[in-house]
């Protein structure tokens, strides 16, 4: 039960590194394309989408404090302010998306400024956050510091919502941006690839312990061949293709993770059997998640569907 419980956790917070990861990657866009029409555009393509993103972070909260509570007091206890600026962030995010079109020409440009900062600064703090975490070790807790791979973490994140951005772009809005977004994506792809390899040659023992596992050596393996799939349909202009394989290089790149960490819910630490909730609470929370989560994914696929059609 433990064990589903970690599962249903780890796929909420992939559903919302997927999807809220490509609206933040718009969002840091804006300061590429200053043309007040295609910034219209760009909003016009979250809108009706966004919102409904976080209602997985939500999720994965609240399902972690019921779940794994000493997990969620450490988290909480440890990473307060950085959690507390990431949630001000997404706050300042919506803000700006929701009363762009309300204000006039001087007060669009200040909303687009305070979307551009907040929407970078709430895709690296995620990065950020689970570097400090995969990089502590005994004795006690989360120690927080300024470490190269958190920061790596970070910056890798943000190449990789900046490419998916591009995509998405491409994709709703189309010829009159599409070139220079294939260009601007073909360089965060460089740089996501750079940031990984940073990563697995300063931290190499979570990276190590999945090899030699067969859900890691697999996820490892398939990491391998969405890198170069990526580059392959970014350079024959397959946007759509980039962007489904940018989702599954998240969910492979997780799952490489977990397998790494497994069993502990922080490194050396935290183990996941002596953390979770008592098999009740347990149950009755795995029930109810499994209900809601085919909902919301009803509804995220209905709410595309509605809204496919380009702006």
């Amino acid at each position: 039960m433990a064990d589903l419980s970690a599962v249903l956790l780890l796929f909420a917070l992939f559903m919302y590194l997927a999807l809220d990861g490509t609206d933040l990657g718009v969002g840091m866009l804006f300061s590429v394309f200053p043309d007040a029409q295609v910034r219209k555009w760009m909003a016009h393509t979250l809108l009706p989408v966004w919102d409904a993103n976080e209602t997985w972070l939500v999720l994965l909260a609240g399902g972690m404090l019921a779940l794994f509570p000493p997990l969620y007091s450490e988290v909480l206890q440890r990473l307060m302010v950085p959690l507390f600026l990431f949630l001000l962030l997404l706050f300042t995010r919506a803000l700006a998306l929701s009363y762009r079109a309300q204000v006039g020409e001087r007060g669009q440009r200040w909303l687009d400024r305070l979307l551009m900062l907040s929407s970078l600064g709430a895709s690296f703090l995620p990065g950020w956050l689970a570097g400090q975490v995969l990089i502590s070790r005994p004795p006690v807790g989360i120690v927080l510091d300024t470490s190269l791979v958190p920061v790596l973490c970070g910056a890798g994140l943000v190449a990789l919502d900046l490419l998916m951005g591009c995509c998405w772009m491409c994709w709703r809005i189309g010829k009159p941006i599409e070139e220079r977004a294939r260009l601007i994506a073909g360089f965060w792809w460089i740089v996501m690839i750079a940031c990984l390899l940073g990563v697995i040659l300063l931290e190499p023992t979570l990276w190590r312990i999945s090899a030699q596992r067969w859900p890691g050596m697999i996820a490892l393996c398939a990491v391998t061949g969405l890198l170069i799939a990526q580059g392959l349909a970014l350079w024959r202009e397959a946007v759509v293709m980039a962007l489904m394989l940018s989702l599954a290089l998240i969910g492979g790149m997780m799952v490489a993770l977990a397998a790494g960490l497994y069993p502990w819910l922080l490194p050396e630490q935290l183990a996941m059997d002596s953390a979770a909730s008592n098999p009740v609470t347990q149950r009755v929370v795995v029930i109810a998640m499994l209900i809601l989560l085919p909902l919301i994914i009803i509804y995220h696929t209905w709410s595309f569907w509605i809204f496919k059609r380009k702006e």
